[in-house]
Parts: structure tokens; C-alpha cells; sequence
């Protein structure tokens, strides 16, 4: 399960039975309210100012939200049970009144179940005083108490329906009217209160248990209440400070925001893996009002470059189930699909089947790649044997065998497929160091487990596409590498347009990070995709319209991208000879922590006039690529250091 906040402390997403897959809120407001001395304030007025940040080295938030007119301070901690599908919630009013005062929290649910408000169940459950929600077999049931009682008021009604806005309405008079069923499209609210003395404070506990029947829900609230929630809660965040800080590490010379941000991004790209295996690039409903879809899927690309990342920084346990994921996905022919659902089925696309008239593959060829590559570099980071060996007949083998297959014999380069922004139709310099990449990594299996027949065909494949891009995707006229070659008029033609991603060149292994043509073509790269205003950052490539926010691309080609900044900045830390050489990689690991929206979390570009977040966020990628990064930062300071 997965909770998504607001800034307001509303949830806005439920995800159940998989992370990402369904949205049981879809965005609307479950509101969150306080009543005192007869007046009402839901946490979205005006009236409130918040500071949102998350307890040191947990997913547990800790969140401040001040009212001078009401005179109230709420404390507010949000964690979700690391085992169990329990959201919970801990509110510390604070009364800064001369006197005692009653107040009232109000809790308001507002659930799509699967995903539709059609034929939703609210009602009241007077076996434990609680209200539960239900369709199918999709089951929420809400609870909270004070210090002193548990619900104290409740309703269920309609919403959005025939004008009728929802319990929420009822609840700013300070009582409930206690209606104890609702079906259709409905909504429910309940209350708690306590006295609190002058100057003196509170807690109030509000949680959620989710299952797929009222008996299951029900056995989860009553250990819950066992437990305590207040003291469950507190588990839950010694459980994520142990998780994030299991083993020892040298930070080097990062600041305590960079290391602070670190273990952040880890934990936050913790929440979008899945148990399943599915590893999702986001979950942020918002970006539904740009495209009508989301970001909720698993992309094999972002899942796989995820997956180096994690292991890299030592979590290889996280990350498993993700290969498993993808052996069970992998098609009979040897290729990941486009993009795939949280449960293993296969996502919505645009890449067609016919293409001008020809049948091909709607296919990103660097996804199926990427995934060998990744575990590879599992391997070599863990040297835990037994995976490799149980995915090599179904998922490495089966892979190597269509990426070698699938290849232009007259130019020895992958045969056309979408590039990995999945906006263009050719051959591209990234897919073809990852494809070289993934099949060096099959090669390097088959050595692993004495293979040796495969082991040379596999490699000799690799070198062929190394020469393939040598030979076709080198410009000696610019002195650079082309983006890619795309076909006119039959003939093939090189895009020489500027592209971040063409990194992969060093990352994937086909150059190494100081061969004088890939130094040339990212500093044209470091250069050229330069925002040239006060945020500055890297674009994805020039003239980028995604979510663009000027036409003037000679000094704004694109909006700064997290993870192509970083790209720059894992090039930097590669070439570095001396200590003083990583001062370009650090002040970009610092540009990143500038960057953080107030959470600490990271979008997936921003804004090149005044840095605030554009596009979903969290996105697991750019997390993901800030660990990475300050991973081989540490790695290389801690080498150069030995070496002076």
C-alpha cells in the first residue's frame, strides 16, 4: 500500500493491493479539519502555515501546522506500517489559550474504490466503533481516538451527486448527524475530541487499515489498538532509521544536507518498489490533468537504471523481486514491452505496431537491455550467485538472444526502435551502448558459469555494435557523437541534435569516460544544454517541449532535467584525477539539494526561471540517479584521497 499527502496533510492517493495500482482516491481531497470555541477550519484555509519535513531517516512526516487565529499548533506524523497495510496518523494539538479548551479533529474520507464511484458502500460498524468503506473486495475501514475516548461522531452521505457536496459540509457546524450507510457515490467523516488545558497539549490518533474483507480490516484495526497506534507509529519510524542506516558508510566530504537528501531519496524510492517486483516511476495523480494517464506504471528503463542505483548503494535485497518481475514479463521472442502495470499485465502505449506503412516492433530496445545491464552490475556489486543462475535460461539468455538478433547487418547496430524518451523512431546512441551493455553482461555471465561457447558469441556480438557505433554514430566533421540516425528518403541520416542521454556511451562501458570523443561530446553536451539563467541545470536535449517554458532554446533549450544534470555530473566524477577535480560533481550534488521541494522530495525537472518543481514528483528516477551519483562520488573521493 501507498499514501500520497498533500501539502495540506490531505490524502489524495490510495494505492492497494499494489503500489500504483488502484487509486482508491484518485486525487480528490480526503479533508482533514479542526473545530474549537464554535469556529471550524479545514487545513486547506488560508489561515494555516505548515512546515512539511519527514523525522530524521524515516518515512515517517513531521509536519507543523500553526493557526494564530484559533490559537492551535498541530504536530502532525504520517507513517505507513512496513509490514501491514496500516496508515497512520498522530495529530499534537498544542493550545496556546489562557484556558481549557474542547477540541474536535474531523476526518474525512473520500474514496473512488477501484477507481469509480459507482456502487461504493459507506457505513458505520457499531461492533467497534468504526466506519468502513467497501466494493468488491476492496475494503478501507477508518478509526481514530484522544486521549480520552475513541469516535465520538460520524457520518456517511452522498457526494458529488444530485449537488450534494459531501459529509465534509456537515462537519463545519462541529457535530456529525450520525448517518450510518451510504451507497453510491459516498463519502464519510468522523470526529474526536478532548479538553486540553490551557497551554497544554494533546494527541489524537487517526488511522486506516485496508483488505480485501471486513474480517481482514477488522482483525488489522484490533491489533492496531492492541498495539497502540501512537506506539505503532513510533515503530514504524525505527524501523525505516534501522533500514536507511543498516550498514556503515563513508560519506566523504558531503555536506549534512547531501547526506540528509541521500538517505531520503533511498527511503523515497523504497515506496515506489512494489513486493511484487514492479519498481513505478511515479505516483502523483496531478500529472493525470496533462494527459488524461499517469506515471503509475513500471517502465523496464526507469525500473532497471533504479535498480543499479540501489544495489550500488547496497540494497540488493530491495531490488530482486524487480528481476523476477521481469523474467516473468519478458516475452517468448526475448523483449520487455514498453511499459507494464503494477500486477505484471501490460500498460498502455503509444508506440504503434505499423509504422509509414511497415509492420515493427512497438518496442524501446534499451529497456530489455538495461535489465541485463543492471544485473550484471548486481552481480559484481553482491556476488550473490544463485539469482544470475536462476534467471539465466528464461531472462538472460532469452533477452541476449533478441538483442543480437535484432540487428541491421549493413550497419552492425540495433535495428530501429523508440528512443528512451519514447518520442522518436530510429537508432539511437543510447540504445546502442545499453544493447552493447547488456550484451557484455550476458557474456560475462556465461563466463560466470562456465559457458565459455556463449560467453565468445556474446561478446563478439558486443563488439560488433561497438564498431556499428564507431563507425555510424561518431561525426568527425563535428567532433562529437550524433544523438542517433533516423531514415530519409531512404537513406540514413545523422541526428546531430544535442541529447543528454548520450552518456551511456561511458556509463554501459562501449568508451571509457576519458576517450578524447566521448570528453568532446559531453563538454559540447555540458555546453550546449546549459540553462543559461540563475537556475542553470542540463536539459534532456535542445529544443525539449516537454512541459516547456520558453521559446528562447539558445539560452533555455529545455527545463533543467534532475537526472541529466546528474549525468554531467557522473562524467565529471569519472574523468576526476585529483580531489579538487570532483569541485564540478559536488556543487551539482548541491544544485540537486537546492532543488528539493520543502519535503525533500524530487521532481522530474523544474522550472529554468525560478526552480520550483515541474512535472510529477516524487520521480523514482531522479531519486534514484541523486544516489547513484553520490555513490561514485564517495567511491572516487575515497580513491583520490588513498592516491594523494
Amino acid at each position: 500500500m501507498l499514501i500520497n499527502l498533500d501539502r495540506n496533510c490531505y490524502i489524495r492517493d490510495i494505492y492497494f493491493p499494489f503500489v500504483g495500482q488502484l487509486n482508491h482516491v484518485g486525487g480528490f481531497w480526503c479533508r482533514f479539519g479542526v473545530w474549537v470555541d464554535g469556529r471550524f477550519s479545514w487545513l486547506q484555509d488560508g489561515s494555516w502555515a505548515f512546515r512539511l519535513a519527514y523525522t530524521e531517516d524515516s518515512l515517517v512526516t513531521e509536519v507543523t501546522a500553526q493557526n494564530h487565529e484559533l490559537g492551535l499548533t498541530l504536530h502532525i506524523n504520517d507513517g505507513v506500517h512496513q509490514r501491514d497495510c496500516i496508515f497512520l496518523r498522530r495529530v499534537t494539538v498544542v493550545n496556546h489559550d489562557a484556558q481549557p479548551r474542547e477540541v474536535r479533529l474531523f476526518f474525512h474520507q473520500d474514496l473512488l474504490i477501484n477507481e469509480t464511484e459507482v456502487g461504493d458502500t459507506a457505513a458505520y460498524y457499531p461492533k467497534n466503533n468504526t466506519v468502513f468503506h467497501y466494493k468488491k473486495d476492496s475494503y478501507f475501514m477508518f478509526d481514530a481516538c484522544s486521549e480520552s475516548k475513541g469516535i465520538t461522531q460520524f457520518s456517511t452521505g452522498v457526494k458529488r451527486f444530485h449537488q450534494a457536496e459531501g459529509t465534509w459540509r456537515d462537519a463545519e457546524d462541529g457535530h456529525l448527524m450520525g448517518n450510518p450507510i451510504a451507497q453510491g457515490s459516498v463519502d464519510s467523516t468522523i470526529g474526536v475530541q478532548h479538553t486540553i488545558p490551557a497551554h497544554g497539549e494533546a494527541s489524537y490518533n487517526y488511522w486506516m487499515t485496508a483488505g480485501h474483507s471486513l474480517d481482514e480490516v477488522y482483525a488489522l484495526n484490533q491489533y492496531v489498538r492492541e498495539s497502540g497506534p501512537g506506539h505503532l507509529l513510533d515503530r514504524v519510524k525505527i524501523y525505516w532509521q534501522r533500514w536507511v542506516n543498516k550498514s556503515e558508510r563513508d560519506y566523504a566530504d558531503l555536506t549534512p544536507e547531501m547526506i540528509k537528501l541521500f538517505k531520503l531519496s533511498l527511503l523515497i524510492v523504497r515506496t515506489q518498489v512494489d513486493e511484487n517486483g514492479a519498481i513505478i516511476a511515479a505516483n502523483d495523480t496531478d500529472i493525470m490533468q496533462y494527459n488524461r494517464d499517469h506515471y503509475s506504471y513500471m517502465w523496464p528503463r526507469d525500473g532497471a537504471l533504479v535498480a543499479y542505483a540501489m544495489t550500488m548503494a547496497g540494497y540488493h535485497g530491495t531490488i530482486v523481486p524487480f528481476f523476477h518481475f521481469c523474467a516473468r514479463a519478458i516475452t517468448e521472442d526475448g523483449y520487455l514491452q514498453h511499459k507494464y502495470n503494477p500486477d505484471g499485465t501490460v500498460g498502455s502505449s503509444w508506440h504503434p505496431y505499423l509504422h509509414q506503412g511497415r509492420e515493427q516492433l512497438p518496442i524501446q530496445e534499451d529497456e530489455t537491455a538495461l535489465v541485463l545491464f543492471a544485473l550484471w552490475q548486481d552481480y559484481v556489486k553482491h556476488e550473490q550467485i544463485e539469482l544470475p543462475q536462476s534467471l539465466y535460461p528464461d531472462l538472460i539468455r532469452r533477452a541476449n538472444r533478441f538483442l543480437y538478433t535484432y540487428v541491421d547487418e549493413e550497419l552492425s547496430l540495433p535495428k530501429p526502435s523508440y528512443d528512451l524518451w519514447e518520442e522518436r523512431y530510429g537508432i539511437y546512441t543510447f540504445t546502442a551502448s545499453a544493447v552493447y551493455g547488456g550484451m557484455m553482461a550476458a557474456s560475462n555471465f556465461a563466463k560466470l558459469f562456465g559457458d565459455d561457447e556463449r560467453c565468445r558469441r556474446y561478446a563478439g556480438h558486443a563488439e560488433r555494435i561497438k564498431e556499428g557505433i564507431l563507425r555510424h554514430l561518431w561525426d568527425e566533421e563535428s567532433g562529437r557523437f550524433a544523438r542517433g540516425l533516423y531514415k530519409k528518403d531512404g537513406v540514413w541520416v545523422k541526428d546531430m541534435t544535442l541529447e543528454a542521454s548520450i552518456y551511456g556511451l561511458f556509463e554501459f562501458g562501449v568508451l571509457p569516460a576519458d576517450d578524447p570523443r566521448v570528453i568532446s561530446t559531453m563538454n559540447a553536451i555540458k555546453e550546449g544544454l546549459r540553462i543559461k539563467t540563475d537556475v542553470g541545470g542540463i536539459a534532456r536535449y535542445f529544443h525539449d517541449y516537454y512541459f516547456q517554458r520558453s521559446s528562447d532554446v539558445d539560452n533555455i533549450p529545455g527545463n533543467p532535467w534532475i537526472i541529466c544534470t546528474l549525468w554531467m555530473a557522473e562524467h565529471d566524477i569519472e574523468i576526476a584525477k585529483t580531489v579538487e577535480d570532483l569541485q564540478k560533481p559536488y556543487a551539482t550534488l548541491q544544485w540537486v539539494v537546492n532543488h528539493t521541494m520543502e519535503s525533500g522530495v524530487l521532481s522530474e525537472q523544474v522550472d529554468p526561471f525560478d526552480g520550483s518543481p515541474v512535472s510529477v514528483a516524487p520521480l523514482t528516477w531522479s531519486h534514484a540517479t541523486y544516489v547513484l551519483t553520490a555513490v561514485k562520488y564517495m567511491e572516487k573521493y575515497k580513491k583520490l584521497v588513498r592516491r594523494s
